[in-house]
């Protein structure tokens, strides 16, 4: 078959149980089905057009500006407002009181009422309040380590040190990018495709924070300040930091995950399930790896788990190309004998982005799934009572396999507790035998609370020869539903439920944050515990002022010149 012709892939999908693993989730990475990629490829197939009406910062980067994109059916602005701010008041966190510049996605051009309205409430984040006219929120700090050598280098007429571009990679660390109804904010409509709008917001902010830069060199030295080389502006992206914050939503969103996961699973079942791969597919295939092989090599992190995995990918790559240049890609269904190749000579992580880079060549046959990775959550919502209790025991065993085994009476399995912090109002993970915290804890243990259901419908079911519907059961035992719920959602969407214990003493926070963050489009992970991890979103790709006659959509990877020119 050509490619053309695999829609319905022949290849199965890979197992939910093995794909759902947290250590395989914590091997994602970034493909053509991104959000960040999504984007630009819309704004560039819809013709979307920029422009920054206002642009009013002072020598320390104070004031506010503008940035609007014009599309076919909707107008959308940012409205950035600097700040002047001490080093010292500078935070990853999400609870902070002052950042460098703060930010507001809103629907049209605002006014300048609007401006002034905005003024009031942006720069205070939470404390302050939108409304249904604005879609998001966000806020970000400038890099200490690179911000101001930029300025004083471009500044002097000097270009910025390319090293220190790669051990940072950003200008400026956003800390959360709201949305969603959050604050007054527009809620999100149901089933569109996610996070388009926060994405827009940050591809915004990425060029605001490169204008800002060149715009306070010139103002400091007008007479020898010089623009950014503009292969040195596109190695900037945005900055990063996630917590603990993202990982609840991982969990709490199943029917979501499962989409997105989905998608990724069809994906690459379609491409495994191409006859033959033309020598063009072969050529994109091979570049791409070439330049994922110089994107490892400047990925930079002092994490032990992050170097292992660093080191694994190195030679991952290093085992691939060799298996490739050895004509692998010549036999019929070349992927998927290269897929299973790697199953058994590379590491989950190495896996796992080949899995990304087989996709490359294909966007014409895996596109248009991005347009399945939204989800009406509502619609499934409701308990179908009229299930047999029979039958929901056999759901259970199905999914919950693993949990039913475990014993949860091992203070190692059940060593964590899921709440949120009264004071700083952010999803904790605490030490349940070293902490008084279990009264306070969330429902973030669906594996703990499956095995317990379950447990009790094999009571009811002992109790009882004819053992009724659901519907009776969840009458006596109500504390149930949930994982009901859950049950009969993964039932009809096989990837909804991850297949690991989320309060083991074992488990890997970062590994839910690198999941939901692969599907952002994130990339140069840096954990600096296992529960937060610092990204670079947008690096590499086009500015808005370029997008139009940018090439092909592979930004994500640096440029073939760069890695040609490093690796050998």
């Amino acid at each position: 078959m050509k490619a053309e012709q695999v829609e319905h892939p022949q290849i199965a999908l890979r197992d939910p149980a093995t794909v759902m693993r947290l250590a395989r989730m914590g091997s994602f990475h970034q493909s053509r089905l991104s959000f960040m990629r999504t984007l630009l490829r819309r704004l560039k197939t819809e013709n979307w057009q920029f422009s920054r009406p206002i642009f009013d910062m002072d020598v320390k980067g104070v004031g506010h500006a503008v940035y609007t994109a014009h599309g076919p059916d909707a107008t959308y602005s940012l409205v950035c407002f600097g700040h002047d701010l001490p080093p010292e008041q500078r935070s990853d966190r999400v609870i902070a009181h002052a950042w460098d510049s703060t930010f507001t996605l809103c629907k049209g051009v605002p006014s300048v009422d609007d401006i002034e309205r905005l003024r009031r409430n942006v720069p205070k984040q939470e404390a302050g309040r939108v409304t249904s006219s604005e879609v998001s929120l966000s806020r970000a700090n400038r890099s200490v380590r690179l911000f101001e050598h930029v300025v004083s280098r471009l500044a002097e007429g000097m270009q910025p040190d390319p090293a220190q571009i790669a051990a940072v990679g950003y200008l400026m660390r956003t800390t959360a990018v709201y949305g969603s109804g959050k604050f007054g904010a527009a809620d999100h409509d149901a089933g569109a495709l996610p996070f388009q709008t926060e994405m827009l917001a940050v591809f915004l902010i990425r060029a605001y924070a490169l204008d800002l830069v060149e715009h306070m060199a010139k103002l400091r030295s007008p007479d020898t300040a010089v623009a950014m080389d503009p292969e040195l502006r596109r190695q900037f992206g945005v900055g990063n930091s996630t917590g603990l914050g993202m990982a609840p939503f991982i969990v709490n969103h199943p029917v979501l995950l499962n989409n997105w996961i989905t998608a990724r699973e069809v994906a690459l079942a379609r491409v495994r399930s191409i006859d033959h791969a033309n020598a063009s597919e072969k050529a994109v295939f091979c570049d791409v790896v070439r330049r994922a092989q110089y994107n490892v090599k400047i990925w930079q992190s002092a994490h032990p788990i992050q170097i292992e995995k660093i080191a694994d990918l190195k030679a991952d790559l290093s085992l691939l190309i060799a298996h490739v240049d050895a004509c692998a890609l010549d036999d019929d269904t070349p992927w998927d004998h290269l897929y299973r190749w790697s199953e058994q000579h590379l590491s989950t992580e190495g896996q796992e982005l080949l899995v990304s880079m087989m996709l490359e060549p294909y966007g014409a046959l895996v596109d248009d799934l991005t347009g399945t990775m939204g989800a009406d959550e509502g619609a499934v919502f409701a308990i179908d009572g009229a299930m047999s209790v029979t039958r929901m025991q056999e759901v259970l065993r199905d999914v919950f396999g693993w949990a039913i085994d475990t014993d949860w009476q091992t203070s190692d399995n059940v060593a964590r507790v899921w709440y949120t912090s009264e004071e700083k109002l952010e999803p904790r993970l605490g030490e349940r035998f070293e902490e008084p915290i279990e009264p306070y804890e969330q429902p973030l243990a669906p594996g703990r609370d499956a095995a317990r259901f379950y447990d009790d419908l094999v009571a009811w079911a002992s109790r009882d020869a004819n053992p009724s519907t659901l519907a009776a059961f969840l009458m006596k035992y109500p504390q149930h539903r949930h994982v009901a719920r859950r049950a009969q959602i993964v039932a009809h969407h096989p990837y909804a439920e991850i297949r690991d214990n989320t309060i083991a003493a074992k488990m890997l926070p970062i590994d839910l944050l690198r999941c939901k963050l692969s599907f952002f489009g994130a990339t140069h992970f840096d954990p600096r515990s296992d529960r937060w991890v610092r990204i670079t979103m947008f690096q590499n790709a086009p500015f808005p002022h370029e997008l139009m006659q940018a090439g092909d959509d592979d930004w994500s990877y640096p440029s073939a010149a760069r890695a040609n020119a490093c690796i050998h």
